[in-house]
């Protein structure tokens, strides 16, 4: 096979540069050793958002750069993302109010805002954010960022590169790479053991915790460049409180811990931040990473938690750019785009964050589109992602509609699909006329077409990338739900479905 660039890592990262290469002509293959956002891409804090506490560190051009992108992601995927007030409760043996004002007021004005409310001065004693907060917290503040579903939006970055002529290879190892003048010659190595000859002009590696490894152990290229391991890890508790705030509180180690509304009936809360040395593979939270987050929103709540509480965790490693800083929360969330052009070109991204993924990618493009001699006129900012042509951008109106349309799906079904799927949810529903077309409801909620088109648009194999990266629904159901839906995986779509 030749493609013009192969680009390893199906991460944000590397699902961003596919999606603009290919709707600039250039021919695409991307391949992911395990599943679309498995690793880092999957276990974010899902927020979309300028980075308030990176002001401290005077990244001033990074907050601005993401603060534009909330805006740009929020009109090309108004069905995964969503705008989220943000309330600060003072601290006063943290920072003075003035502090905090004067932050704020540089996050307002730093980027324009069109959707975004500003921040606000809130009076906790009679807000309804100050309910939920223990008494001696009497001011805050509250600020606007987005929130998004960070797996799904690996998933319509791929759709819309697919669509646009990419090849996508997901449980596909790049095994090695050789090169010489004119091109790269690249194996590619299938789970099931395909083995994949291509030829690429350009390389792209965007394997995330393992790029500097990728280059050391499949390449001949040596880089000066590196990463520096950053375990986050989240808890999932019910939900906290019924309103649809979320939180920001500040801590005395000057780590910040959110909480967040999530998935209707929890609240999520993160994120720690350790130096990880270990397996990016093997990652998993710690016993003591659970204490330490709930002893931190315990400061600040009423009522309080305990790691009995936790009906899901997660973790990730963030390869954050090296830049010898000796505090972990403080490494920059800013990126490098390093080129190697000695003979075939290779393109490595160093570090990098879910809110300017799509920048990195216009920024990658600016660099590979003059090598295949493309046109390096940027175009993602405009074109909505798959499904995302919501009419007026509300997908409040367009599950109002839904529901007029079929009033046979039931409310909660019909919402979510909504919200995952956006004008796509068509797609899915096809000729269906009654629930009973949608065949076997394999668990609750989760009827066989909707796998079906997960498996064949979605890229689909598992049943855990049904239940907790294409959806949540494993929040919903009982432990072994998973084992039973892998047992019918194995039955109905053996061919497609691989452990």
């Amino acid at each position: 096979m030749q493609v013009d660039l192969l680009i390893i890592g199906g991460g944000i990262n590397g699902v961003g540069i596919a999606r603009d290469a290919a709707g600039r002509g250039i021919s695409v293959l991307l391949c992911e050793k395990d599943d679309l956002a498995a690793h880092t891409s999957s276990a974010s804090t899902k927020l979309i958002h300028g980075g308030l506490r990176y002001l401290e560190h005077y990244a001033f051009r990074l907050v601005r750069k993401a603060l534009l992108e909330r805006e740009v992601l929020l009109r090309l995927a108004p069905h995964i993302a969503r705008p989220l007030r943000f309330v600060v409760p003072h601290d006063a043996s943290l920072r003075p109010m003035w502090m905090i004002r004067a932050g704020l007021f540089m996050y307002d004005h730093l980027a324009r805002r069109d959707r975004l409310k500003a921040s606000e001065a809130l009076d906790l004693r009679v807000h309804e954010t100050g309910v939920p907060l223990k008494r001696n917290y009497r001011a805050g503040f509250a600020y606007s960022d987005l929130w998004v579903d960070d797996a799904r939006l690996v998933v319509l970055n791929v759709i819309d590169a697919a669509e646009r002529g990419a090849t996508i290879m997901t449980r596909t190892r790049c095994e090695s790479l050789e090169r010489n003048a004119e091109s790269w010659q690249a194996r590619l190595l299938g789970n099931d053991g395909t083995v994949t000859e291509v030829s690429a002009k350009v390389v792209v590696n965007a394997a995330g915790p393992w790029v500097s490894s990728f280059l050391e152990r499949s390449t001949p290229v040596r880089s000066k460049r590196s990463v520096r391991l950053i375990k986050g890890s989240h808890i999932v508790v019910r939900k906290l409180y019924d309103h649809a705030y979320a939180y920001l509180f500040q801590n005395p180690d000057g780590r910040i811990i959110f909480t967040i509304p999530f998935e209707d009936d929890f609240t999520l809360i993160g994120t720690t931040d350790i130096e990880y040395l270990g397996d990016p593979q093997k990652i998993e939270i710690d016993q003591a990473e659970v204490e330490y987050l709930c002893a931190m929103v315990n400061r600040f709540l009423a009522g309080s938690i305990t790691p009995e509480d936790v009906v899901w965790s997660y973790a990730g490693v963030r390869p954050l750019l090296e830049d010898e800083s000796s505090d972990a929360s403080a490494v920059t969330r800013d990126y490098t785009l390093d080129l190697d052009d000695s003979q075939a070109p290779i393109l490595s991204v160093f570090g990098g964050k879910l809110t300017t993924f799509r920048k990195l990618g216009e920024e990658a493009l600016t660099i590979i589109a003059p090598l295949l001699g493309k046109s390096p006129r940027p175009w993602t900012a405009t074109a909505p992602l798959p499904g995302g042509d919501l009419p007026d951008g509300d997908v409040a109106r367009f599950g109002g509609e839904f529901a007029k349309l079929f009033p046979w799906v039931p409310e909660a079904i019909g919402q979510r699909w909504c919200h995952s799927y956006g004008t796509r949810v068509s797609q899915l529903i096809g000729s269906a006329t009654a629930l009973a077309e949608l065949g076997e409801e394999t668990l609750p909620g989760l009827y066989a077409r909707e796998i079906d088109y997960l498996i064949d648009h979605e890229w689909a194999r598992t049943a855990e990338d049904i239940l907790w990266r294409r959806t949540k629904l494993g929040l919903y159901l009982p432990s072994e739900a998973q084992g039973m839906l892998q047992g019918w995986l194995e039955r109905e779509r053996p061919i497609m479905v691989s452990r």
